[in-house]
């Protein structure tokens, strides 16, 4: 007896498609550089125990909420440049692409000055990516702070303590106990209104009087970030 059921219909997704979700006119379509440092990451650390003889280490971030990142660094002390980069993390698809990406922009020609290194944003990253969604920005920021971790340890190793890079952590909200390091992560995740950083950080919710400088923190890190 013939099969009396209806075939089932084959549904394909071009690879390149541009997926906006309902509601927004974001762009959440990821480049073909994106994809590519996602699926063939350089400079990835697979096997911890062969990592020896690097002059810095660095590390960012917590496994229990998701996003944490290991960079090792090794050195040219005579020219002061990034021979080598080498990475671990246990972020999402975006953020192994942008420190990938990272790895490739402070070791190509030879390695970067270690001062140049440091001055590499987010931005920066991002646009050698050919652009990342709106929402995967704040993954860029991740292998920045790593780096910036694993060269401090090698001036505290090399006795050079005077070249440390200082992380300026300012409090805005004594009483919610919110920093502007806070506010401009909420901002790299996506929240570019009051109302969207006090859901995330609960800034001036008690404290009403510190309102207009969270506004202007919230605009200087709008523009520093997305223009």
């Amino acid at each position: 007896m013939p099969n009396s059921k209806p075939k089932k219909k084959k549904t394909t997704v071009a690879a390149d498609v541009d997926i906006v979700p309902k509601g927004t006119s974001d762009n959440w379509a990821y480049t073909g550089t994106v994809k590519d440092h996602f699926f063939n990451p350089r400079n990835l650390v697979i096997d911890v125990s062969k990592m020896k003889g690097y002059d810095g280490l660095g590390m960012v971030g917590s496994p229990a909420c998701g996003d944490m990142m290991k960079i090792w660094v090794k050195v040219d002390k005579k020219t002061d440049k990034i021979k080598e980069m080498k990475w671990q993390t246990f972020g999402c698809g975006s953020a192994i692409a942008a420190t990938s990406m990272l790895s490739v922009m402070v070791t190509e020609k030879g390695g970067m000055k270690i001062d140049k290194a440091l001055s590499v944003k987010p931005q920066d990253i991002t646009k050698r990516l050919g652009d990342l969604p709106t929402r995967k920005i704040h993954c860029s920021v991740l292998g920045d702070k790593a780096l910036r971790s694993a060269v401090n340890n090698y001036f505290i190793k090399s006795g050079q303590k005077d070249r440390v890079v200082k992380e300026q952590v300012r409090i805005i909200d004594r009483e919610a106990k919110v920093t502007d390091h806070d506010i401009e992560e909420a901002v790299l995740e996506g929240a570019h209104t009051l109302e969207a950083v006090q859901k995330k950080t609960k800034v001036g919710v008690g404290n009403p009087e510190v309102i207009p400088e969270v506004e202007q923190l919230i605009r200087f890190y709008t523009e520093k970030y997305f223009g």
